[in-house]
């Protein structure tokens, strides 16, 4: 399944209500696995951004209606990117003009 990474910030809302955070993280993890997604990481971070996660979709839309659906609840804002393996690196660059 393709790799997803979504940068993290936590909104007001999320910030003031952080002692939430991890049941809010236990529930993003359940709302991927119905979506047909796999929650792999959740990183709180430092720096520019707040928390790196990181899941498995089957697709885009899939991955857009996890973010989507996280980011509804108002706590936090979100950047997703789609990762690609090493393996599939190889595939694109080999595969260029």
């Amino acid at each position: 399944m393709p790799t997803y990474i979504a940068l993290g910030h936590y909104t007001q809302q999320g910030i003031q209500n952080i002692k939430e955070g991890p049941a809010r993280t236990k529930a993003a993890q359940k709302n991927a696995l119905a979506l047909g997604a796999e929650f792999k990481a959740f990183y709180l971070v430092m720096g520019q951004y707040d928390f790196i996660t990181i899941i498995e979709a089957p697709d885009d839309k899939t991955a857009a209606k996890f973010a989507l659906s996280t980011a509804s609840e108002g706590n936090v804002r979100v950047e997703t990117l789609r990762a690609f393996t090493e393996e599939e690196y190889g595939d694109i660059a080999a595969a260029l003009p």
